[in-house]
Parts: structure tokens; sequence; C-alpha cells
């Protein structure tokens, strides 16, 4: 019988998982429930050590001759400061020792009850990482408990192997051990495979898992730029596999992502049943719900880190190793009437968006900007802040977009693309909302800024992004505090630090000014403010899905306004 508390539960199942078959287990009441566990599983051998400063070291020896990673586990207290010399020693070693500590419920730290102290960082310094799990209430507690126990125990074999902290919350009562046996859980496979070019891959668990597949697909999130990644992209297409990528990842994106997700919903199309995911952030949201949906999938993630990006809340696999080297030796052998539905679904975005011609708006400025930005410059350098700017260039965009996505922020998306200015003699291009814009407007504030950077300022009066949410139009604070509502222009800043200034508050001002914006030569950055409305902005965008999601691939259509 085990205990009948579910983190406790899945750290025992998950510990055999991943390879330890050695436990040092301590006395104490808190974690109690723990060493009851792993006594009773009968894959684990137990060793019984009161002295915890003693049995740290004990773990460590049964570590250095299994050469596995063996598990200590504490009460809470003061019991887990006691192991920190041997914690030390196996981080200079490279050891993998899992130090599992027994903790109070959060609300009580600090609260001047019993055996209590700040847990989670007490061993910082000396272990690879520290997790902390809470007891899970609901799905979505229960999915971040497991991840962060899977994310702890591929820790401790990465690098040559590192000791890790697992820091249980535990409940009372802690003396219920009334299940009959541990329940499933999902475990996260780590690999670091030996790539070499037109050799076979060398990680049997993720071939088998794609060969296996009927309805493959890449995924490629934010990435530096590459030239190389066309040919690979090539190469997956041709055998079939499906892949979704935006301009952030690379500069053949193909057919807009989001709009694509949002046609494909509306179908009977079915899911993916295999998910390989390189690179980092995604944009569209759209994507990330559509693939959270397929939970039947075989979901892997490939980065040189080996990081747990479980993003779509899938994941069954990392391989540690670059993206780019396993893509050229992966093979898949199926059936291509998978991609020939892709293919069929993204004519009839690209037909759609060539048809749609947006009101004067945002989205009309961008389509405007990117048409004539391409046919200019062949690779263009364009830098698209956040928000709705980078969601409107990634649907018009067949280039390779730079964005300050890794946390989204609105800051410093201005000085990124003045920084880049000033290390090519290319033009660089920023695309930017106001309220990015007057944020970073310091940017601006620099004697080494020359003509070739070019600044598109989309102003129309506030945060536009949130203008999309429905419910937010029923609070009194919408506009004034959570829009940041303004009747602010760049025309003073550009004089202040040299600028040259154009405004836009037309189509026909667009059509003249945009070819300023992007031909013109300057001695100094050239800034072009168009104005438009945002309550115009979010219908004109919401309009565009609206219509690629209800019109016939052969009708051309009208938008509204």
């Amino acid at each position: 019988m085990y205990s009948n508390q579910n983190h406790i539960n899945s750290l025992t199942r998950l510990l055999v998982a991943h390879g330890v078959r050695h436990a040092v287990l301590c006395p104490g009441s808190r974690n109690a429930p723990i060493v009851h566990n792993l006594n009773a599983c009968n894959l684990l051998r137990c060793y019984a050590v009161t002295d915890e400063r003693s049995a740290g070291f004990y773990a460590l020896g049964l570590s250095l001759m299994s050469q596995a990673p063996v598990a200590i586990c504490v009460t809470s207290g003061t019991a887990l400061l006691n192991v920190l010399p041997a914690v030390a020693e196996a981080w200079h070693q490279h050891v993998p020792l899992i130090i599992i500590s027994a903790d109070r419920p959060t609300a009580w730290i600090g609260q001047q009850d019993g055996q209590t102290l700040q847990q989670p960082g007490s061993l910082a310094g000396f272990v690879g990482c520290t997790v902390d799990i809470e007891t899970p209430l609901n799905d979505e507690t229960r999915w971040l408990c497991n991840r962060r126990l899977n994310e702890a125990l591929i820790r401790a074999r990465q690098g040559g192997g590192a000791p890790v902290h697992i820091n249980l919350h535990i409940a009372e009562p802690l003396y219920d051990f009334s299940a009959s046996e541990l329940p499933a859980a999902r475990t996260i496979a780590f690999h670091t495979p030996l790539l070499q070019p037109d050799t076979p891959l060398d990680c049997p668990a993720l071939q088998t898992a794609l060969s296996n597949a009927l309805r493959p697909v890449v995924v490629m999130g934010q990435q530096a730029f590459s030239p190389a990644w066309n040919t690979v992209i090539a190469r997956l297409q041709t055998q079939g596999i499906v892949v979704l990528c935006e301009p952030l990842a690379c500069d053949a994106p193909g057919t807009p992502v989001d709009a694509l997700i949002a046609l494909a919903a509306t179908t009977n199309l079915a899911l993916p049943d295999f998910i390989l995911y390189i690179g980092g952030t995604i944009v569209s949201k759209r994507l990330k719900e559509y693939l959270r949906r397929a939970t039947n999938a075989a979901c892997w993630v490939v980065n040189e880190d080996g990081a747990v990006y479980d993003t779509f809340q899938n994941l069954q696999g990392v391989v540690q190793a670059s993206p780019i080297a396993l893509l050229r030796v992966l093979t898949w052998q199926g059936a291509d009437t998978w991609q020939q539905d892709w293919s069929t679904l993204a004519r009839r975005v690209e037909n759609s968006l060539a048809r749609y011609v947006p009101p004067y708006s945002s989205l009309h400025v961008v389509q405007c900007f990117e048409r004539l930005l391409m046919a200019h410059a062949d690779k263009p350098v364009v830098h698209y802040a956040n928000s709705m700017a980078v969601r409107m260039g990634c649907l018009y965009a067949q280039h390779y977009v730079y964005c300050n996505r890794g946390v989204n922020g609105i800051e410093g998306s201005l000085s990124t693309a003045a920084g880049q200015s000033l290390a090519t003699d290319d033009d660089v291009f920023c695309v930017i909302g106001d309220l990015s814009f007057f944020y970073d407007h310091n940017a601006l504030w620099n004697q080494h800024l020359r003509g070739n950077l070019r600044i598109l300022l989309l102003n129309n009066g506030g945060g536009a992004i949130f203008g999309k949410f429905a419910g937010l139009r029923a609070s009194d604070a919408r506009e004034s505090f959570v829009m940041g509502a303004h009747h602010t222009s760049a025309k003073g800043i550009c004089a202040a630090y040299d600028v040259a200034y154009h405004a836009a508050t037309s189509p026909a001002d667009c059509a003249a000014l945009l070819p300023v914006l992007i031909k013109q030569q300057s001695r100094r950055p050239v800034l072009l403010e168009v104005f438009t409305n945002s309550e115009t902005d979010a219908c004109v965008y919401e309009d565009l899905f609206r219509q690629l999601t209800t019109m016939d691939d052969d009708r051309a259509s009208t938008p509204q306004q």
C-alpha cells in the first residue's frame, strides 16, 4: 500500500522510471509518507541512516559505485541543511544525487510553526535545479507537478551529472497509506544522440515515434537567422512532413501560421499524431491551443540545452542536440495525403489574404509596407515590436523577422533595432506600436545613429492589442488604464533627436510616404508616424479572420468596416 497523496506517488513512480534504484532514508515525521512509499516500492533498495550529514555521503558513495542517480530523503527544517556538505561535494564531482525534502504547507512557512524554514533555495549554488512541489489540486497543477519532477530528474543526468533538490509540501493527514498501487505518471524521456551527416538518426525512440506516425508536424519557434533552414524545411516537406513556422524562425515562412490554424480549426482535418518542437517561443496563440488539443500525439522537443519545454502539455521526450543537425537525418516514409490536406488549406489562406484589402488601419499599413519592402529588398532587416505589430507582421512578412519575443515585453524594441542598425550598413526597419515607441524613445537619443534606421510608428492612441478582448469593454478602466489611451505624437521627439519625421493620416498619405521611408537616402534616422483609430484597428483585424474562415475558396470578399 502507498500514500494517498498524489504528488508523493508521482515522485515514487518517476524515480524508478528515471533509473533510481537506491535511496537513503533519514528519520522524521513530515517525510514519513515519502519514506513509506520508497520502502514499499520493491524496485528500490532503501538504507536507513539517522544522521543527515552522514546520509548525504552515504548517497554519494552509492552513486559513485553504481554510476546511477541515488535519492536521499530528509524531513523538514534543519535536516535539509545538514546534507549540504555532501551536496557540495557531489556538485564538484558531477554526481547525480536527488535530494528529497519534505516541507510543511506553504501557508505555514514563516508563521512560527514548528520545524519550518525557507527550504527552496537553501542548497543554491550546489544543485543543478530546485523544484518546489505543492499538493496538486486540479488538472493544471497535476500537470505542473509532473513536469517539474521530470525536469529535476532529467537535470540530474545532464552535463555529466548534478545533484538536484526536490522539495515536497505535504499536508496532514500524513499517515494515510490507502492507495493499493502507484498511479500512472507520464515519464519524459531524455536522449543525447550522436548526430553525423548521412547516417541514420541515433535516437531510436524518436525515430520510432515518427515512423509510427500518420500525421507528423514539425513546429519551429523563434530562432537565430540561418539561411540553412530553407534547405532543411524543403527536405522535411519533400518527405510529406508538415512544417509550421513563423517568420521569427526562418526567412521563408510560407503561409501565415495564425491564419492557417484559424482555417484548420473550422474543418474536419485530423489533429497531428506526432509533434516535434524546435526553437523558442511561438507568437500564435491559436497554434499553441490547437496543438494542446492533440492529447494523443507523440510530442518531442529538440534543443541544445536539453531543456524541458512542455508548451503543448503532452511532452514525451527531450533530445539534447542541434535541431538543424537532427532534422537533417530525420526520416519519414508515409502517405502524402497529410501534407496535401495542409497544402489545400494553405492555398485557401493565401488566396484569401491576397484578396482581402483592409480599410485604412494599422493592418492596411503593414500590408502595404511589406509588399513595397519586398519589391525593394530581397532580404530586408526588419524588427517588429511586440503586441499587435509582430502579429500583423506574421501575417504578411515573407522574410525573417527579428523580435524581442523571449519574454514578449514592450520595452527595448526600438533600442534593439537601433543597436542592429549600428552593426550593418543595410537599412534596418523597426515596425512598432505607439506605447512601445514612447516607452523606449530614448533609443533615439544617441549620436551614433545613422540614416539606415527606419521606423514605422503605428499610432492608434493606445495599446491596440487590449482592444481585442470583448470582456474588457465592460470595464471603466479599459481605455485609460488598460489600453493606456493617449494623444501623443512623435513629432517633437523627432525634432529633439534630429530624426527625419513624416506623418500619415490616410491611405493616400501612406502611398506617398511609405516609399520615402523605404527608399529615400538620409543622413539621420527616418520615422513615419501613421495615425489610425484603435477601435477600427481591432475590428479590421478580427474581420480578416472572420472572412478567412467563412468565405469560399473561389469567392472574393469585401471587408466590413
